[in-house]
């Protein structure tokens, strides 16, 4: 498992030092970290699963089995984000800072790394009011002191502080740091100077702090979720007097659904999936059923994303693990490097709806939409892309040669189905259970990870101790990454509308031409805008608190309005130039974005052509609730 920022920074040789480089330091103070991560993990992972077991088996739920996992959550994301910082793990936009010579980008990259530092130093204070005024508040089960729970807040950011510090001092040239250091203080100190004349502008400091820092923040490099925090520490600080204990306050309300607990258990099944081979026969079976016919590689390819997403919920894994299997043989059927890409990325696209989508999961928290009706849905809505992407694919290879392709005979079939059956019985198993309403999502994941780890142990060679544990690592890591932008962004949010900006906006929005037309239509281009530039994640939650209100204003339905929002957003991330998904598929593929730009755009067309057909038609969306 890894994050689209870490997939698309390519290795290259560099005259200056990088101070975002993956520099692990602190080992000290890491590894602790890790092993403590891990085991929480598991306890989280036992307790689930004792849970269910309480509840189905016995009929005796387990009423502080969630209360618990909900602590060792938010240990868990905070933690996970200290390793993230560790390993350089949080999403970032390099795009920008990678194209300016060497020795700016050294002195830029220092600067990002002292804005995260500033941004963690302001708030270990409201972080420790915060933790003082919850030490009073007991849990309702346990009667335990709510303190112990939030404290993992600020214990996690002067955690990630020591790391960013040791980071900048360890690969930082001395002169970049004193430049920077200057900089973020000049610009501080002229803020606190202009704050009585900021305070009179009203809302006007929107545009300044909340869009114009998060911006510039965002072209230095500066982590996403941090680029959140920033501009809305600033905002709050010297352009009102709200107390900046209410940036902790939105964090832990953010990042303590109890939903959200099952994120982290969906990313350690997508590492359980790759380190068994479960996904690898899923791709020999469909490859021995439709291998043989024209274009039956890339029906091979689309098919395999479509259902190993079903599993893994990532769509860096899903991309790690069909291309390795696929792409030698069709080189060898004369498909063009490009075109695999163009295949490879438009695909993952389509299936970033499939459950159990970890997107979906956290949309479904953060703007109260049923998530059995959104993996019910989801399934239907990959399907109109799939159908669109196999059209283009079949058209495109109207003149493939395969007259010296055999159809698999009867036999393989079978031996490849039988090896196959147990992975492919999984995402079966996920949707069938959330979206019969049998178990929530938590639950089914839960189940999942035991049945692929039995299955896995068992069928598919297995995996030993310190894989394990290997992967529960990873998974703190990139729950960190996930659930730390989730916070900032619901912080960020959570400002804009107390601003009364989103009234206004719902205003304006209710009143374009066309009705939920026009919404519809200024939903897909803003969405495939902000795909490309922040990724899926930060987009919707930036967004979600403010757009769906005005849509179930406009009768447009939630899951419906879902659909649209995380498919645009899905097409986005893999528009060239911009688009981080891109790259990450060509890194995957060995092949030059260059290349890949040209034969990509006919599949992101069909795929446009699928968003229209799911926006205008909502049936598609909506015959499954």
């Amino acid at each position: 498992m890894t994050t689209l920022a870490d997939a698309i920074s390519t290795p290259k040789p560099q005259p200056t030092p990088d101070p975002q480089g993956p520099v692990h330091v602190g080992s000290a103070i890491v590894k602790p970290i890790e092993v403590i991560s891990a085991a929480l993990n598991a306890l989280i992972l036992t307790l689930l699963f004792s849970g269910v077991v309480a509840r189905y088996v016995f009929s005796s739920p387990v009423s502080w089995i969630d209360e618990v996992a909900s602590i060792a959550f938010l240990w868990v994301a905070m933690l996970g984000s200290v390793l993230a910082v560790d390993r350089s793990e949080h999403l970032r936009l390099n795009l920008f800072v990678e194209m300016l010579p060497g020795r700016l980008q050294g002195f830029v990259k220092t600067f990002a790394l002292l804005v995260m530092a500033s941004f963690l130093v302001f708030l270990l204070q409201p972080s420790a009011d915060y933790v003082k005024a919850e030490w009073m508040i007991r849990t309702p089960d346990l009667n335990l002191p709510n303190g112990f729970r939030v404290s993992a807040i600020g214990i996690g950011m002067a955690l990630m502080l020591a790391l960013v510090l040791r980071h900048v001092w360890a690969s930082a040239r001395k002169l970049d740091m004193l430049l920077a250091a200057g900089l973020i203080a000049l610009i501080g100190s002229a803020c606190w100077l202009a704050s009585p004349t900021l305070q009179t502008l009203g809302n006007l400091n929107i545009p300044i702090f909340l869009v114009g820092f998060v911006a510039v923040c965002l072209v230095c490099g500066v982590p996403i979720a941090f680029c959140f925090g920033i501009g809305t520490l600033c905002f709050l600080a010297f352009s009102t007097t709200i107390p900046l204990e209410v940036v902790i306050n939105r964090m832990d309300e953010g990042m303590s659904n109890l939903v959200l607990v099952s994120v982290p258990v969906f990313v350690l099944l997508g590492c359980v999936l790759d380190a068994t081979g479960m996904g690898k026969a899923i791709i020999d079976f469909l490859a021995s059923l439709v291998g043989h016919v024209k274009a039956g590689m890339s029906y091979v390819l689309l098919g395999s994303l479509f259902i190993v997403s079903g599993i893994s919920g990532s769509k860096v894994s899903d991309m790690a693990t069909v291309a390795p299997a696929l792409f030698p043989e069709m080189k060898r059927r004369g498909h063009k490097p490009r075109e695999m890409i163009a295949l490879l990325a438009t695909g993952a696209a389509m299936a970033d709806t499939v459950p159990p989508s970890i997107v979906l999961i956290v949309l479904g928290s953060v703007a109260g939409v049923s998530i059995a009706g959104l993996f019910n849905s989801g399934v239907v809505v990959a399907m109109v892309l799939l159908v669109a992407l196999a059209a283009l694919a079949r058209w495109k290879a109207r003149h493939e040669q395969v007259d010296g392709v055999k159809r698999a005979p009867f036999i393989t079939i079978r031996r490849t189905f039988i090896i196959a059956g147990p992975a492919l019985l999984l995402p079966f198993l996920i949707r069938g259970a959330v979206g019969g309403g049998v178990a929530t999502a938590t639950e089914v994941s839960t189940l999942a990870v035991i049945y692929a780890m039995v299955t896995g142990f068992f069928l598919y060679g297995g995996f030993s101790l310190r894989k394990l544990y290997d992967m529960l690592v990873e998974t703190a890591a990139l729950t960190g990454a996930v659930l730390i932008i989730l916070g900032c962004a619901l912080s960020m949010a959570w400002v804009i509308a107390q601003s009364g900006v989103a009234q206004q906006l719902a205003t304006f929005m209710t009143t374009l031409p066309g009705g939920w037309i026009g919404f519809m239509a200024v939903t897909m281009v803003v969405f495939l805008i902000l795909g490309c530039l922040l990724e899926g994640l930060p987009a919707i939650l930036l967004l979600a608190p403010l757009m769906f209100p005005i849509a179930k204003q406009l009768g447009i339905n939630d899951v419906h309005y879902a659909m649209v929002v995380v498919t645009a957003m899905n097409i986005g991330l893999m528009m060239p130039p911009i688009g981080v998904g891109f790259y990450v598929a060509c890194r995957i593929g060995d092949v030059s974005p260059d290349e890949a730009m040209v034969a990509i755009w006919p599949y992101i067309v069909a795929l446009i052509v699928g968003l229209l057909v799911i926006a205008y038609v909502p049936t598609i969306s909506t015959m499954v609730l």
